[in-house]
This record gives C-alpha cells, structure tokens and sequence, in this order.
C-alpha cells in the first residue's frame, strides 16, 4: 500500500469532477435564466441591477474553476478538505439558484424579487468572499500572501457593503454597488489570475 504524502493526479482528477458537476449546474442556472428574456421578453423584463448580478455570478462561477486548479499544490487530502471545497461551489449555485426562482407568479418582476430576497443573497454572497479567504489558506500561506493587501481589504469592503446591501433597498446603493462589483471584479481576475500558474 503506498504511503507517500504526494497526492496522486488520479484522486485529483476525481476531486475535480465532482467540482465541475456543482459548477456546471450553477452555470446552466445562470444560462438557462438569461434565455427566459430572450424567449420571453414581455413576461420577464430586464431588471438591470440583477443583471448586473447575474454577470458578476457568471464570471465568479467560471473564475472559480479557474483559480481552483491551485488545489493541486494540496499534498494531504482530507475528508474535511473534500467537504470544505464542496460546500464552497455549493455556496456559489445557492447564490446562483436564487436570482432565478423556478417561479415568479407572486413578484411583479425582478426587482421585486431581488429586494425581497437581498438578505439571503448578500448574506450568501458575503460568506463566499468569507470562505475564499480559507479556501486560499488551505492552498499555503505563500499562495494567500500572493495577493498582496488588496485581498484582506478586497474582502473586508465586499463582505461590509453586502451587510449594508442586505439592509436597504435604496436602489442608487444597489445600482452602484452591482456596477462597482462587476467592474472589479473584472480587474481583479485579469489582474491576479491572467495567467494559470
């Protein structure tokens, strides 16, 4: 029986899938939600302040298997790890499931439905920048010290406006803050992880 530490690319590769599988279906959610205004454009008007949310998502989803390839520098697989990275693209299809409700009949539209859901979608939204912080440590203390200051005060403001973002429904806060992340979060991916290392 092989007692070596090192983690074998097979039990990688099988990490990877079951991965792919929760990301995948965040995605679909995601896709399948935006064709609705396509395929129904009188029923379903755009709300652009979702919208803005849903792209965020989109690209955070997609950024998310990107930047996940780092776990390979993890050595010693555990349950609780397995359990941990699981949870965490978990986090990210709650958050994705809840902009498009299977059922819209009892909101007027999207911006309805975003304001009465906002405290489970930034609560959800603040613990994934929450559990990212983690999710780097477990990649080495080198890897989180990689991205500089920007990151702790990155996750301090994101984590602080979606407590706010949970209490008001003042739509210029809400406006700014879905145009702001989107934007950010852009640079912050082209600028940290351009490149797969």
């Amino acid at each position: 029986m092989e007692t070596s530490t090192q983690i074998s690319p097979d039990i990688y590769v099988h990490l990877r899938i079951v991965v792919a599988i929760v990301l995948g279906l965040s995605i679909s959610r995601l896709l399948t939600g935006l064709a609705r205004f396509i395929q129904h454009p009188s029923r379903d008007r755009v709300y652009p302040i979702h919208l803005a949310w849903v792209f965020f998502l989109l690209i955070s989803v997609v950024h998310f298997w990107w930047f996940e390839f780092q776990l390979f520098t993890i050595q010693v697989w555990t349950f609780q790890i397995y359990i941990f990275v699981i949870t965490y693209a978990g986090l990210f299809f709650l958050t994705c499931a809840l902009l498009f409700p299977d059922e819209m009949e009892e909101y007027s539209g999207y911006r309805e439905y975003l304001m009465s859901r906002r405290k489970w979608f930034f609560g959800l939204l603040a613990t994934i920048f929450l559990v990212d912080v983690v999710d780097a440590y477990l990649k080495g203390v080198e890897h989180l010290q990689s991205y500089g200051t920007e990151y702790p005060i990155r996750t301090a403001v994101f984590v602080g406006i979606c407590v706010v973002a949970m209490i008001t429904t003042n739509q210029r806060f809400h406006a700014l803050f879905a145009a702001a992340a989107l934007l950010y979060q852009v640079t912050w991916i082209l600028r940290q992880f351009g490149v797969m290392s």
